[in-house]
């Protein structure tokens, strides 16, 4: 009977996507094209093929007009078509959906469905109004063996931390989620990143607990993010706690956060542990032990750090560079002797003639420390002829100027220094450097600083902007934009993503692989990624791309933050590089739940180009809202080797 049937009637239940299928192509070339009124019609289409691909675009493309058509997807008969729709709805962040997502997850009930239950619940954090916080914190029903529930019940918590919306009942609840026995690890590191990420928060009554998951926890990657959950109790036991994990662990990872967590606690009861760090074997804990100097030091050790820097040779220049910085901040001015050391000796290693630009941009920020420095860093910096150098100088003349103690510091020279300083930004955006026009674009804005009195006429602002090379530099027309709407007094405009000028490259997919591998040579030595096509194919198509021109080859890791990030591919080596495109960004249902995803950088929705990362751990944070296109497959010990000024010899691509 059923060869009776006209296939044309027959229910379709399967989602596949194929690359080489002209119909998912075209939906998703819309997707790429940002056509939400051609994506919407294939909400209907019988095939959920189709229905899957149109409705998990607006993933990325955030578009609002979409939430009415999506919520009725909400019932679709199709499990992955349901979920594709929630999961866009909660990235889209729009409050008009929330009454369909609680119809949705308090109808649907089948045991089949608990995967979107989970999405529905992780949409609500993304979107809901503050109200719905509590019926999620309220949920104790659910069994510790109910995963995916418990997820999206913390996902959903999370995600309202995320927006700055926290409750006494929902931090209760993820307290409950990591401290108590049975929950699965997945949602216990959910837990433990709330507590980690979530502002406003009052963690002092459960320092008691969380001492208690450090001694049973041996996961790295729970615990550097209780770490700093730890530090936020400011307790006692909390600091005895933090002592014994740096202790029990040999993971950098997990003591870079202790570190960082030691922040919350009095200097005398973290010194000694931190000044030993300095001179950690691995870079990564000293660097961050030098910075906890810089932010947290004490001026009558402000010598000492000095000692340290200018006495131990084999000293990292990231370190070094830090304890110059700390010295120089901390050291009180009435030493005019040890001031004018300091400085002189930060001068001197800044004027060798090394081409470590990445070291000599780290000295011109410890300058910045000693304010009466700012004429040297402008003669200096802004005729450097390493771009690096130059922009560096920017933000040392912008930390200078946002001395919250400028008034007292310049005394009655003050208001004459800012004048200067006001011109000095100006030329800084006058001479054309990416890099320099948006670090002077941002402290031009800045309220408190009121440099409202002290520029005459927006021409130059408007002028740099005509100068611009669209879509490459738009991240400078948005910091620009920015700068005059506040000088205008007129509020922000939302950045509107670029135009559409860098089609995907079906040819160039169709010769793909699914299991494509890239091969990262770098001065540390090899990491292996798998490419996630499926996921972000646009995305894939370019890295390979670039990848086969050669254009990683001989660029610099120009970003490597300890316990998060190293990141390349720019090809000034600063972070502003690029080329004359941009791609879309790809949010698919992908989680930065472990360490060595490897995710595009951007400036917002859309502003991809030739910059990427790899992450050191979870980051959770980061969901939906960087691309991930693949992720480390062999080689993680060398991306947590890697520090800035390594440099990327080639990528292979190995099909």
């Amino acid at each position: 009977m059923t060869q009776c049937v006209p296939a044309g009637n027959t229910p379709l239940t399967d989602v596949n996507l194929d690359f080489k299928d002209p119909v998912y192509r075209q939906i998703y070339s819309f997707q790429d094209q940002l056509k939400t009124d051609s994506l919407i019609p294939y909400f209907q289409h019988r095939d959920p093929s189709y229905r899957y691909a149109a409705a998990l675009a607006f993933a990325s493309n955030r578009d609002k007009k979409a939430v009415r058509e999506l919520t009725k997807l909400l019932t679709d008969d199709v499990q992955e078509v349901k979920i594709a729709s929630a999961y866009a709805l909660g990235q889209i962040g729009d409050a008009s959906a929330e009454d369909s997502l609680i119809h949705a997850f308090v109808v649907d009930t089948l045991a089949s469905d608990q995967k979107f239950k989970r999405t529905v619940l992780e949409a609500m954090g993304k979107s809901a109004s503050e109200e719905y916080l509590a019926a999620i914190s309220g949920v104790t029903t659910y069994r510790r063996t109910d995963t995916l529930a418990l997820e999206g019940q913390a996902y959903g918590i999370y995600r309202y931390a995320l927006r700055g919306i926290v409750s006494p009942q929902g931090t209760q609840r993820m307290v409950d989620l990591l401290t108590k026995v049975g929950y699965p690890k997945t949602v216990k590191l959910i837990a433990a990143n709330y507590l980690y990420r979530a502002r406003n928060i009052q963690l002092d009554t459960f320092a008691g607990p969380l001492y208690q998951v450090v001694q049973q926890e041996s996961d790295p990657k729970i615990l550097q993010a209780l770490a700093i959950a730890l530090g936020k109790t400011k307790r006692p036991v909390g600091l005895e706690a933090l002592k014994y994990l740096y202790g029990k662990t040999a993971d950098y990872r997990v003591r870079v956060q202790v570190i960082r967590a030691l922040g919350n606690y009095k200097y005398i009861d973290a010194k000694d542990l931190v000044l030993a760090a300095v001179r950690n074997p691995n870079l990564h804990i000293a660097q961050t032990a030098s910075q906890y100097l810089i932010d947290h030091g004490y001026p009558r050790d402000a010598d000492g750090y000095f000692a340290i820097a200018k006495n131990t040779p084999d000293l990292p220049w990231q370190v070094r560079a830090n304890l110059l910085r700390a010295a120089n901040k901390h050291i009180p001015v009435y030493f005019t002797n040890k001031v004018a050391n300091i400085n002189n000796e930060i001068k001197s290693r800044l004027e060798r003639p090394d081409d470590n630009i990445y070291e000599k941009a780290a000295l011109v920020g410890a300058l910045s420390e000693y304010g009466w420095n700012y004429k040297y860093i402008y003669q200096k910096g802004f005729q450097s002829e390493q771009s690096l150098v130059r922009s560096a100088s920017v933000d040392a003349l912008s930390h200078i100027a946002m001395n919250p103690d400028f008034s007292k510091f310049f005394a009655a020279s003050a208001r004459r220094v800012k004048g200067e300083l006001a011109q000095y930004f100006q030329e800084a955006i006058e001479k054309g450097d990416i890099a320099m026009i948006a670090s002077a674009a941002q402290v031009l804005r800045m309220p408190k600083l009121n440099f409202k009195e002290n520029i005459d006429s927006l021409d130059f602002l408007n002028l740099a902007i005509k100068k611009l090379a669209i879509p490459k530099e738009i991240e400078i027309k948005y910091e620009l934009e920015k700068t005059i709407g506040f000088f205008n007094n007129q509020s922000v405009i939302e950045n509107l993503p670029p135009v559409y000028n860098h089609p995907i490259d079906w040819s160039l997919i169709e010769g793909i692989n699914p299991d494509a591998e890239a091969k990262i040579i770098t001065s540390k030595g090899e990491i292996t990624l798998a490419l996630m096509l499926q996921n972000a194919p646009g995305t894939v198509a370019n890295f390979v791309q670039l990848s086969r021109n050669n254009f990683y080859d001989n660029k610099n890791f120009h970003r490597v933050i300890p316990n998060f990030v190293a990141q390349g591919g720019c090809p000034r080596g600063d972070g502003y590089g690029g080329l004359d495109y941009t791609i879309r960004s790809e949010l698919g249902m992908t989680y930065y739940d472990d360490e060595g995803y490897v995710a595009m950088a951007s400036a917002g929705n859309h502003t991809e180009c030739t910059q990427w990362f790899i992450t050191h751990t979870p980051t959770p944070h980061l969901d939906g809202n960087y691309t991930i296109f693949a992720k480390v497959v062999e080689g993680m010990e060398i991306v947590h080797q890697l520090q800035v000024g390594d440099r990327i010899t080639d990528i292979r691509i190995q099909n």
